[in-house]
Order: structure tokens, then sequence, then C-alpha cells
């Protein structure tokens, strides 16, 4: 099934995110522990791609594996250190293994690579068209940014961009992690006067140690409320304590989110069944 068709639904969809492993060796405990979170019956469940071939050979076969389990996949595709050649061989495979959906990014530059380089894509946008051309059935997402895109002059530069992604063929975005809904509902108004009328899904990570807060801010250079700081300065030296404040914290934009009309939330599970059983359970009643 398309996640267009399961986004069309009038209904709360909870979706969730794992990665592939980065070495062979850990692959079965991640591609178990991606079992038990399909076995939680999320809407659907994504999983992320490595670019320049290093987890990228995972990307499908775990989305196979989260197909087996009885719910739909989302298979990322990055294209920023690929040739349009490498591209079209990772979109045909996904098309061979019966996946429908692909979330088409640019990626993250890689240190050192010059760019953009012969062959290379500048934008996804230009990763958009070669899935319309090569994979034309294929339901294609997208990413946003709330908080903008870090490389986007300012944010009206930045909707210009989203929507003419929109525009080429993206059918849903899913936006970056943040941690102040305010943010995420002033970001929602803006794309809707530009015109993106297609579904948001409203990107939530339970962050659940104060390493993993750093990380989050230096990979996406997002805010932190003080009240979360809070959380973490109370709570961070005690995992225990950090892990149940961070899935109560995620729990909570949840709940603000779906009761101001936000029908579609995308979960960052980090590969932790059980913060993604946490959330589902504190949500019961209400999804």
């Amino acid at each position: 099934m398309k996640i267009s068709e399961i986004l069309s639904k009038n209904e709360v969809t909870l979706s969730m995110e794992v990665f592939p492993p980065k070495t062979e060796v850990n692959f079965e405990n991640v591609n178990n522990a991606v079992g038990e979170i399909a076995d939680l019956k999320p809407a659907f469940v994504s999983c992320t791609y490595g670019a320049g071939g290093g987890t990228s050979k995972y990307t499908v076969e775990i989305s196979k594996n989260i197909k087996s389990h009885g719910v739909e996949a989302l298979s990322h595709l990055t294209c920023v250190s690929s040739s349009k050649k490498t591209v079209i061989e990772q979109i045909e495979s996904i098309k061979e293994a019966g996946i429908d959906n692909i979330l088409a990014l640019r990626g993250d530059i890689p240190d050192g690579l010059e760019f953009p380089g012969e062959n290379q894509f500048e934008h996804a946008i230009d990763l958009v068209n070669v899935i319309k051309e090569t994979y034309p059935e294929a339901c294609i997402g997208g990413a946003c940014y709330p908080e903008k895109h870090p490389d986007a002059l300012d944010k009206d530069e930045d909707i210009i961009h989203i929507r003419e992604k929109v525009m080429a063929g993206c059918e849903f975005l899913t936006t970056q992690m943040f941690f102040d809904n305010s943010i995420y509902y002033n970001y929602l108004y803006r794309l809707r006067e530009a015109g993106v009328g297609v579904p948001i899904l409203a990107g939530i990570m339970p962050v659940t140690t104060r390493r993993q807060m750093e990380r989050s801010i230096q990979l996406s250079g997002c805010i932190i409320p003080a009240r979360f700081k809070a959380i973490v300065d109370a709570f961070g030296d005690s995992p225990d304590k950090m892990k149940q404040a961070g899935i109560i914290y995620a729990t909570d934009q949840i709940i603000d989110l779906i009761a101001n009309g936000c029908k579609h939330i995308h979960v960052y599970t980090m590969n932790k069944p059980d913060i993604a059983a946490g959330i589902l359970k504190s949500l019961s009643s209400i999804i």
C-alpha cells in the first residue's frame, strides 16, 4: 500500500523510523529490533539509507523485513554522493523488492567531497525526478525543516524549495525533529499559505540520554526549549529517569499535536522497541 493512501484516511497515524546497522555483524540484532517495532503495528515504518554505499545495502533488506510483519515500509534514498547509475540501480532494487514507497533525500554532504561534481545530484528534487522516471508507480515523500534547512538563505527560500519538491512529485513530507510544537505550528501555517497542501508528518524524537540531546543539536541545529533543558539537567545522569522523562516529553508533544489537529506523527525510534512501546502505551486510548 502507498503511504499516500494511508495518510488519506481521516484518522490519526503514528509511524516510526529505524536505521540499518553500520556493519554486517550487527545486522541480525538490528533486524530483530526492527521486527519488534513492526510488531507494534504502527501505520508504517521507514528505514534510513547510508549514502556512499555505507549502510545502503541493508535498507532494502530491512524494508522487506518490515513488510513481512504486515506493516508498510518506506525506504529512504539519498543521492548526494552517488552517481545517477547507482541511484537508478537502488531504485530498481526497491521496486523488485515490492516496496511502493521512497523517501527522497539529498543527504548530508560528506567532508572532503567536491560538490556538486560531475554526474552528481545537487538537490533532492533531482532525485525525485529520477524516481518518477525509473519507478513512476512509487509513492514519493520528502523532508522538510521547521527551523529551516541549514543550506537555505532564509525561511522564505526554504519554503520555495519545499513547494518545488511537492510540484515535482512528493506526495507527503516528514519534518526534521523539533522539540517546541509552536515552531511546527508556525511552519505548517507558512507551508499552507505557500500552497503546500500535501500531508505533513510531524517528526518527534524521544530523547532519552544527555548525549542524544547534544547529538540532536549538533546534527539538526534544532532549538531545545528551556523546559526540556531542565529535564536533562535534572535527570540526565540517571539513565532510567532520563529514559522515562524523554518518553513522557515526546508523548506530551504528540498529545498536544493531536489535540491541535495534527493527524500524522512520525517517531524517530532509534531502533529501540521499548521506547516505541512506551510511547504507544501512553497513547493507547488516544490513537
